[in-house]
């Protein structure tokens, strides 16, 4: 007898992650007619730490049909150039991660050697000055990426600020519209096949049961289905990522917002400053065996741009993920699969990575074992990609001045990141995926920010002339100048896009960092 397709799916779960894998369902699976159901309790607040993203989530919208345009009112939400990152490599310095290239190559050598090479030749501009993407931002300027590659303004890409909540809510909506129906309550006991183990249906506090063919844990840190029932368990990466606490506060906004994050690290942690239309959210992240919360909730209050709007929302977790991210016929997504602290804005990324593996590997009701090893086996490599480069924010720093930055510092780093960080070390070699976070550009911006320069430079850049290369670097440099001096202001192109009735008109998105395929 062959395996019924899957049915009826139950997602366990609202927020962010319950509702960007209910609306992406609901949208992919419409000709499947399965039926989808979401449990969430209004009783159950969400965490709402993270509401900076990435630019794949301007991918995943557009192939939810969703009007950028629309979205950014609804969510009140502002456009991310990058994350500025300040004393982080020292105290004092301070440096931009952008979406986007930086230069370009020049006989196939790549810009970042031709950089520091001129840089051995006396050059004082730092590789930033080479970026759309960084003079944009400090600029706080705006504009939608150029479809021709020619042309130094397609060097770059773009992301979002967003209300994490109207995000969830805005989803909600949708999905509601493809069908999907929302049950009120707390799921309070779950029924497995006693052979097989899978499980075969949740009750709720109302007696409600709800069966299921394939369940979905978005039920955050509890891990409500995965870990209280099948037990997948976790990998604890807390000796390499140490922070397992965050405060977040809301405030009024003190300015226009400004088209980058503010990634600032303090004596125990780091600050974030995420700008909103309507609002700024603050929050730290700190590590419990350095400080306590009445200090940092004091060093954050004090280190808001404006008055505080809500009461301090405290949060408590462990960094890593799960052993088993689909285990039996239950498959969890979001903080329920894992969570690396939000420093470059990944959260919502895992969410919609593991929900494109989910759909690409749809299985029938059998949920095989072939069809559950892959899926692990490749949301386990995105989570091992974002924690070799989140890792080397920590390890890759001068900073002695207090005892948690001391233990960064001196900590051992698992191997896969200290062979990475030699080859750059060495000549500037940068490790490069096929699949996975952080491409080239992303490391070297961390390596140099943060003050790694290699020991030798790519031997070809010896046979370039210095005078030449003067002359080219100052050609581009000029020339990104210029191109970031036409853009208009950053908070005249919200006010421009996001009026009402406006539809989007910019350019297509793609699944990638920098704004197109590799």
């Amino acid at each position: 007898m062959s395996p019924k397709p899957i049915a009826k799916i139950v997602i366990a779960g609202g927020g962010t992650a319950g509702w960007m894998t209910a609306a992406a369902l609901a949208h992919f699976c419409k000709p499947l007619a399965i039926k989808i159901c979401l449990v969430e309790s209004d009783e159950i607040g969400t965490v709402g730490v993270g509401e900076a993203t990435l630019p794949h989530l301007r991918f995943f919208n557009q192939t939810l049909g969703i009007d950028e345009n629309d979205f950014m009112r609804k969510t009140r939400a502002t456009y991310k150039l990058g994350i500025e990152f300040s004393n982080w490599g020292a105290k004092g310095d301070s440096y931009i991660h952008p979406f986007g290239d930086f230069g370009f190559p020049l006989d196939e050598i790549d810009f970042h050697q031709l950089w520091l090479k001129h840089r051995q030749d006396g050059n004082k501009r730092p590789i930033g000055d080479y970026s759309v993407g960084v003079m944009a931002a400090e600029g706080k300027k705006f504009t939608y990426p150029h479809s021709d590659v020619n042309s130094v303004l397609s060097t770059f890409s773009y992301a979002f600020h967003l209300d994490a909540g109207l995000y969830a809510a805005y989803l909600r909506s949708y999905s509601e519209n493809y069908g999907v129906t929302r049950f009120e309550g707390k799921v309070t006991s779950v029924l497995q096949h006693p052979d097989s183990g899978f499980i075969e249906s949740v009750t709720l506090q109302s007696g409600e049961v709800l069966e299921g063919d394939l369940f979905i844990d978005c039920s955050g840190f509890r891990g409500l289905l995965i870990e209280q029932t099948l037990a997948a368990g976790y990998e604890d990466w807390s000796h390499w990522l140490p922070c397992n606490r965050a405060v977040a506060v809301p405030c009024v906004s003190a300015e226009a917002p400004i088209p980058y994050t503010k990634a600032i690290a303090r004596d125990a942690g780091w600050q974030w400053r995420i700008p909103l239309q309507h609002r700024t959210g603050n929050g730290q992240v700190y590590c419990s065996d350095f400080t306590n919360d009445d200090a940092v909730l004091n060093n954050l209050l004090q280190n808001l741009d404006g008055e505080p709007i809500a009461d301090p929302n405290f949060l408590r977790f462990t960094t890593g993920k799960r052993k088993q991210s689909w285990s039996h016929n239950c498959v969890a997504i979001g903080l329920a699969g894992g969570f690396l602290e939000p420093l470059e804005s990944t959260s919502i990324y895992l969410i919609q990575i593991a929900i494109t593996k989910l759909i690409e590997l749809f299985p029938d009701s059998q949920c095989s074992a072939v069809e559950r090893k892959e899926f692990n086996r490749c949301i386990d490599l995105e989570y091992e990609r974002v924690k070799d480069f989140l890792i080397l924010h920590y390890k890759s720093t001068t900073r002695d001045d207090t005892a948690f930055w001391n233990y960064c510092r001196t900590m051992s780093i698992p191997d896969s990141l200290s062979s990475k960080m030699e080859l750059w070390r060495e000549q500037g070699h940068v490790v490069e995926y096929r699949d996975g976070l952080f491409l080239k550009p992303s490391w070297v911006v961390v390596y140099l920010g943060q003050g790694i320069f290699p020991k030798h430079v790519d031997p070809r850049t010896k046979h370039l002339s210095a005078d030449l290369l003067k002359q080219q670097m100052a050609s581009l440099q000029g020339l990104v100048g210029r191109a970031v001096g036409s853009l208009p202001e950053h908070a005249q192109e919200i006010a421009n896009n996001c009026a009402a009735g406006i539809d989007y008109s910019g350019p297509l998105a793609t699944m990638s960092l920098y704004g197109r395929f590799r």
